[in-house]
């Protein structure tokens, strides 16, 4: 062989050398590239499933929002993961830089998240102890309304009883009918006057002074005898008539009372009855018979 065929069978041999190697290093870069294609594939796949998982974190957490203020900022972020979710459905995986960017933005929503479950939860316990603060104080008030209303009670029973001590009351009451010369007879036809005898009794709780002694003196159809029908006073509430009336000087001791009725007017005979009233209470009656 000579040498000029041994130089191309040389030359020949390193082309094919070359040949080789770069057909190595394709085949090389071509798997390393495949290999990171994957690997792209799978980091969009996981922060995919991690914008998926955060969403529903949102939507879960929105049944806990009171506040106006923090719900309008949940709005905004989860809006936020559902705009960037979208996009990142969009994104090639082989853009690297914008996985880079979407992953730091997923970063920043979790900790906007924690950040906003962690003042939840504190406006939680607050309004917890609030509300608790507020059943106390309910439940104070209700016992002081409760215990001012018993008093109230306990005032007006005492208040009555004070009253109905302080009620005068007449006692041993008598009823007349006396002739023109004062003496007393049971023939209506010959009476020119009723006579009316009782006793105030003693009360050391009553108003003393002067007050005045009411008389109604109710014939047989239970009319009032009156001289005038303008002669009223109140009792209960009302003005009703009354037959005559006297004043008298009471000093919380036994007091002896007299009144009379002149008779001007035709009298039936039957069953009659006087009422006695002083500080506009009814403080004692008495039935009589008037005959014929």
């Amino acid at each position: 062989m000579n040498k000029d065929a041994k130089l191309w069978i040389g030359i020949v041999a390193g082309l094919v050398f070359v040949l080789v190697l770069t057909i190595g290093y394709m085949v090389y870069q071509h798997s390393k590239m495949q290999n990171l294609v994957e690997e792209f594939d799978i980091q969009k796949e996981e922060l995919e499933d991690e914008y998926a998982q955060l969403a529903i974190q949102y939507e879960g957490f929105k049944l806990d929002i009171n506040n106006d203020s923090i719900q309008m900022q949940y709005e905004n972020e989860r809006m936020k993961v559902q705009r960037l979710q979208e996009e990142l459905k969009t994104v090639k995986s082989t853009n690297a830089k914008r996985i880079r960017e979407l992953q730091k933005e997923l970063n920043t929503l979790r900790a906007v998240m924690r950040g906003l479950v962690a003042t939840v939860d504190s406006l939680n316990q607050l309004n917890q102890k609030l509300e608790q603060e507020n059943k106390v104080v309910t439940q104070k008030y209700q016992e002081a309304t409760r215990t001012v209303s018993k008093i109230k009670k306990d005032n007006e029973a005492l208040s009555a009883q004070v009253t109905l001590a302080a009620q005068l009351s007449a006692v041993g009451i008598t009823a007349e009918a006396l002739n023109k010369r004062g003496k007393e007879t049971d023939k209506i036809s010959k009476a020119t006057q009723l006579k009316f005898s009782f006793t105030i009794s003693r009360n050391v709780t009553a108003e003393i002074g002067e007050k005045y002694v009411y008389l109604r003196i109710m014939k047989p159809d239970d009319d009032v005898l009156v001289k005038d029908r303008a002669n009223v006073f109140v009792y209960e509430d009302q003005e009703i008539a009354y037959s005559t009336r006297k004043l008298i000087e009471y000093g919380g001791e036994d007091l002896a009372v007299v009144m009379y009725w002149p008779i001007t007017e035709y009298l039936t005979p039957g069953s009659y009855r006087v009422d006695i009233f002083v500080d506009g209470n009814l403080i004692g009656k008495k039935s009589f018979t008037l005959e014929k």
